[in-house]
């Protein structure tokens, strides 16, 4: 098996050739350059100083940052939240002051280290779930939304209509006169959006007859990555559906849609 002893030599060379130590005459900390790709095809760089003896490795907050400044904001996702939670957990990495840090002794710096890239590069793949954003990761940013507002809300609310079928919605409000019930769309399409004026249309008018309340549907788009087609919106209109894209959630007419008078 000479041939992948040689390569793996090969592996380690370009490793060491391509990681550049950076020290600074003004700060404590070291630079090291990583031949690891970040999330905007920047190099991985961390930071390492000595504290008595332990070595204390930072990403310098780039990380979350980088995050941030790519449209996801993980204090806003309790699903995100616990997602990073995970990834850190498994590499022993911490956030101090948005920084993800790490502690090693000299003995395990070459580990503590990888840890730290794995980290970083782990947490950094939250984007493309923020691209591609799980139907239940956008729920969340919706539920974000209307904790915002200052909503009170039931969350999985579950309704009966005249076909005698249950069905759910991500979100209910109840006002005196109205309720309004909420569906998120991370993306439309021609089955989820039948489904929801279906569902919708088939609670109402035996809910109304339950409540004595005027029932609205409306559908919270995600159109942050994706145009959403006139086509779709039309049909909302035209079945007197309500909606708010994303994009446009804190306009005065949306905010106005969610807090109707009580």
């Amino acid at each position: 098996m000479n041939w992948i002893n040689s390569l793996m030599n090969d592996y380690y060379a370009f490793l060491k050739e391509k990681t550049l130590v950076t020290v600074s005459n003004s700060s404590e900390w070291v630079e090291i350059s990583t031949p690891f790709v970040g999330l905007f095809n920047d190099t991985v760089d961390i930071y390492a100083k000595k504290e008595g003896n332990k070595i204390i490795l930072s990403d310098d907050g780039n990380t979350l940052r980088d995050l941030e400044l790519s449209g996801l904001e993980i204090s806003r996702s309790s699903k995100r939240k616990e997602i990073l939670d995970r990834i850190l957990i498994n590499y022993g990495v911490k956030i101090t002051n948005n920084e993800l840090t790490s502690e090693a002794t000299e003995k395990d710096f070459p580990q503590k280290k990888l840890n730290l890239i794995s980290a970083i590069s782990e947490t950094s793949d939250m984007f493309y779930l923020a691209r591609h954003t799980v139907a239940s990761v956008f729920r969340e940013d919706v539920k974000a939304y209307l904790d915002e507002q200052e909503l009170i809300y039931t969350p999985y609310f579950i309704s009966k209509g005249s076909t005698g079928l249950e069905f759910t919605f991500d979100f209910q409000i109840a006002y005196r006169n109205t309720e309004i019930v909420i569906k998120s769309f991370n993306s439309v399409n021609k089955m989820n959006l039948p489904h929801f004026l279906f569902t919708w249309d088939d609670i109402k008018k035996i809910r109304e007859q339950q409540t004595q309340k005027e029932i609205i549907g409306l559908a919270v788009i995600n159109n942050i990555d994706r145009e959403v087609s006139d086509e779709y919106l039309s049909a909302l209109d035209n079945k007197g559906a309500q909606y708010i894209l994303w994009s446009q959630r804190h306009t005065k007419e949306n905010i106005d849609k969610l807090k109707l008078a009580s």
